[in-house]
C-alpha cells in the first residue's frame, strides 16, 4: 500500500492531480470559516445546540459545520446533490430529459446545465428559508437589506462550491462533488475523536471495534456484485465477420449508494424540525420521532429499504439494457433475448437489492442502537458510524480507483508483481 502511495508521488501528472485537490479542499474548509457579512457566528452556534436530531443538525453535517456558523459556504454542495437528484428522478417522467439523456455528450451536457440553473434557484430559495427561521428564533438580527446581501452571499458560495468541484473533476483525483462531501464528514471526526477519548470505559474499549468492524463491512458490500455472462455472436460488418466474445454485466448489491440512506434520514428530521413550530406536538414528537425510539428505527430501516428499490430502478432499466444487449448481438446463455432477458434481469436486481437495503438499513441504524442500549455517546457515534462511514469509504474508494486506473496508464510494473 504505502510503496504503492510512493510510486503515485513519483508521476509528475498525479503529483499535480493531488496537489491540486488538496489546494480546493483546503479553500473549501477556509470558507467554511468565514461568516457571512453581517452574521454573529456565536448566536448561530448557540441556536444549533441540541438540534442533533433535526433537518438542520443533518444539514450542518453535510456542510462541514459551517451552517452552524452561517458562514460563506453553509449551505455547502447539498444544493446541487439535491438538484441532481431530482434531474436524474425527472428523466424517468419527462420524455424530453430522457431523449437528451440518449443523446450522448451533448444531451448530458445540456443536463449539466439545467442542473446548474436548478442548484442557483434551490440555494436561493434554502438561504432564504435559513435566514427568516434564524431571524424569526432570535440568532439573527438583520434588516431587509442585510438579508438580501445574505442570501445573495450564501448563494454565490453554491455556486462557487459547484464549480470548485467541478475543477476537481477535471483538473485532480476523483469525483469532486464527492470529495467536498468527503471533506465536510471529516471535518467533524475530531469532535467524534474527543468524545470517544472523553466517554466510558465500555465505550472506549469497544467503539473502535465495532467502527473497524462496519469500515470492513462497508468495503465488503461496497465491492460486492453479481456477474451475469454475456456472450456475443458472429457478426459481419461490412465484408468482415467480428469475432464473438464473452465478458460479464456487473450488479453491484449496493447499486443505490447512499442516497437512501440520505433521504430517509431527512425525512425522520422533518417531525422534530416542525415541532419546533408547533408546542403542542412536542411530546409526541419526543415519544416517537426522536433518533433511538423504537418507532423512529423501525420507521427509518423501512424507509431505507423501500428507497433503495426505488433508486436502483431508476439507476438500471432491465428493459433498456436487454434492448442494448440485442442490439449489439449479445445474450445471456440459457436466456432468449429481449423480453425474457429483461424479465431475468429485473428478477436478478430485485433478489440482490434486498441484501444491500437490508445492509444500509442496518449500518445506518446501528449508532442509534449504540447511542440507546450501550452508552455511547451521541458525538461519537454519528460523528463516526453510520452515514458518514458509508459516505467517507465509499468515496474513498472511487478516489483510490481512479488513482490506480491513472497510474495502469502509465506503468504496469506495480500491479503485475
Amino acid at each position: 500500500m504505502f510503496s504503492w502511495l510512493t510510486n503515485a508521488w513519483r508521476v509528475p501528472e498525479l503529483r499535480r492531480r493531488v496537489l491540486f485537490t488538496a489546494l480546493i479542499l483546503a479553500i473549501y474548509r477556509l470558507g467554511s470559516w468565514l461568516p457571512a457579512p453581517g452574521v454573529n457566528s456565536d448566536q448561530i452556534s448557540q441556536y444549533f445546540n441540541g438540534k442533533g436530531g433535526t433537518v438542520l443538525g443533518l444539514l450542518n453535517l453535510f456542510s462541514g459545520s459551517a451552517l452552524a456558523r452561517f458562514s460563506v459556504f453553509a449551505l455547502g454542495i447539498m444544493p446541487y446533490v439535491t438538484a441532481s437528484i431530482i434531474l436524474q428522478l425527472l428523466t424517468v417522467v419527462i420524455p424530453t430529459l430522457e431523449q437528451l439523456q440518449k443523446e450522448g455528450e451533448a444531451g448530458m451536457a445540456k443536463i449539466n446545465q439545467y442542473t446548474r440553473y436548478l442548484t442557483v434557484a434551490l440555494a436561493a430559495a434554502q438561504s432564504t428559508g435559513y435566514a427568516f427561521l434564524f431571524k424569526r428564533s432570535h440568532a439573527l438580527n438583520a434588516n431587509a437589506g442585510r438579508f438580501v446581501l445574505i442570501i445573495l452571499t450564501l448563494t454565490a458560495g453554491t455556486t462557487v462550491l459547484m464549480w470548485l468541484g467541478e475543477l476537481i473533476t477535471k483538473r485532480g483525483v476523483g469525483n469532486g462533488i464527492s470529495l467536498l462531501i468527503f471533506a465536510s464528514i471529516l471535518a467533524t471526526a475530531p469532535a467524534g475523536i474527543n468524545a470517544w477519548i472523553n466517554g466510558g470505559p465500555m465505550e472506549k474499549l469497544f467503539f473502535p471495534l465495532i467502527a473497524l468492524g462496519v469500515i470492513v463491512a462497508v468495503v465488503f458490500i461496497q465491492e460486492g456484485q453479481r456477474r451475469i455472462p454475456i456472450q456475443y455472436a458472429k457478426r459481419m460488418v461490412g465484408r468482415r465477420q467480428t469475432a464473438g466474445g464473452s465478458t460479464y454485466m456487473p450488479l453491484r448489491v449496493n447499486m443505490a449508494g447512499v442516497i437512501p440512506v440520505i433521504f430517509a434520514a431527512a425525512i425522520m428530521a422533518f417531525p422534530p424540525t416542525i415541532a419546533q413550530f408547533f408546542p403542542q406536538t412536542q411530546t409526541f414528537i419526543n415519544s416517537h420521532f426522536l433518533p433511538g425510539n423504537v418507532t423512529y428505527l423501525l420507521l427509518e430501516g423501512f424507509l431505507i429499504v423501500v428507497f433503495t428499490y426505488f433508486y436502483t430502478a431508476v439507476q438500471f432499466n432491465p428493459v433498456d439494457q436487454a434492448d442494448n444487449l440485442r442490439k449489439y448481438g449479445g445474450y445471456i446463455p440459457g436466456i432468449r433475448p429481449g423480453g425474457p432477458t429483461a424479465q431475468y434481469l429485473d428478477r436478478v436486481l430485485t433478489r440482490l437489492t434486498f441484501p444491500g437495503a437490508l445492509y444500509l438499513a442496518i449500518v445506518a441504524v446501528a449508532p442509534s442502537l449504540f447511542i440507546r442500549y450501550f452508552g455511547f455517546s451521541q458525538a461519537t457515534s454519528r460523528a463516526l458510524g453510520g452515514t458518514s462511514v458509508l459516505i467517507v469509504v465509499g468515496v474513498a474508494l472511487d478516489t483510490m480507483r481512479q488513482m490506480e486506473s491513472q497510474m495502469m496508464m502509465r506503468s504496469y510494473e506495480g500491479f503485475l508483481k
